[in-house]
């Protein structure tokens, strides 16, 4: 490969030691910034033009300056925006340059798309890098169904990289909701409820999997029966079909038949807003009888004077 493929394979960028394998002197490089033909991005790194970079030109120098590395995290998921995200091995000790951020990652060359332009982490330990490294556990969900929705990977070969990485942060919880991704079901979610709605902001102890036989047997998941509330937990993060959902409105219609109100939550409401659910559920019950009071608990936000 000449160097004008090689310019072109990696977005314009080259770096000082790929010039001189090139066979091009020190000399001819200082020349080439001199006359404004070459530009510096990063010591050691250099662009053919002196305007604006683009993300991918940024990303190619950040990959380059810390050589062997390769994009992780956001960077590898595809994220344009803020700083470029850089994997180098653990061995390795690696100054980042302005504008990267360096993560260091255990047996790197296994976990790396080399061929790739730039090279990347796989997409499975990115998606679990930023699920590990989310603010809550919703924002951890997200990161982890988004991908497997879009079929870019799978829960399965999510739950193949968890096993081969020692220290993940929120492991227990990874495991489960990537199991109810790849199972289809919503057992993280029920148990979020009871624990995160239900229990902490002190409502009615309900009863659960209630048999219910006016249409065939079907189970409610969280059933209120002394105020004639449903709780019904959609655990369903994609692949929804007609045939579900035709499904979920003979349940709905048959819980107001028997005169209750069902309602209907997800993820976004068990761990994304469990207090403000809470609240909402609060009111739902004692609209239908209930004289207890919804409890603050240390996440509610404090209330303003």
């Amino acid at each position: 490969m000449d160097l004008a493929e090689l310019l072109a394979l990696q977005s314009d960028v080259i770096s000082r030691r790929q010039a001189l394998e090139q066979g091009m002197k020190p000399h001819d490089i200082r020349r080439l910034i001199r006359r404004r033909e070459w530009a510096t991005v990063h010591p050691g790194v250099y662009v053919n033009h002196t305007g604006p970079l683009t993300w991918q030109q940024r990303a190619w120098a950040a990959v380059l300056a810390m050589a062997p590395a390769a994009l992780s995290d956001a960077s590898a998921l595809g994220s344009h925006d803020g700083p470029v995200h850089v994997a180098v091995d653990r061995s390795r000790t690696v100054v980042a340059p302005d504008g990267v951020i360096r993560h260091y990652l255990a047996d790197l060359d296994r976990r790396v798309l080399w061929n790739a332009s730039p090279p990347r982490v796989r997409i499975e330990y990115a998606v679990l890098a930023r699920a590990a490294a989310a603010t809550d556990d919703f924002a951890a969900m997200a990161a982890l169904a988004q991908p497997v929705q879009s079929r870019r990977t799978t829960a399965g070969k999510l739950l193949d990289a968890l096993e081969q990485q020692q220290r993940v942060a929120r492991r227990p919880f990874l495991v489960s909701v990537l199991g109810d991704i790849e199972a289809g079901s919503c057992s993280v979610l029920e148990q979020g409820y009871l624990e995160r709605v239900e229990r902490r902001h002190g409502l009615p102890v309900a009863s659960r999997q209630v048999a219910a036989a006016s249409r065939g047997r079907i189970y409610r998941d969280v059933d209120y029966p002394a105020y004639g509330l449903v709780i019904e937990l959609d655990g369903r993060l994609f692949h929804d079909s007609t045939a579900a959902r035709d499904r979920d409105l003979d349940r709905d219609l048959d819980a107001a038949v028997d005169g209750r109100l069902t309602v209907r939550l997800g993820w976004g409401q068990v761990f994304g807003r469990s207090c403000e659910t809470a609240a909402r559920v609060g009111l739902l019950l004692e609209q239908r009888g209930w004289n207890g009071e919804v409890r603050p608990c240390p996440e509610c936000a404090t209330p303003q004077p």
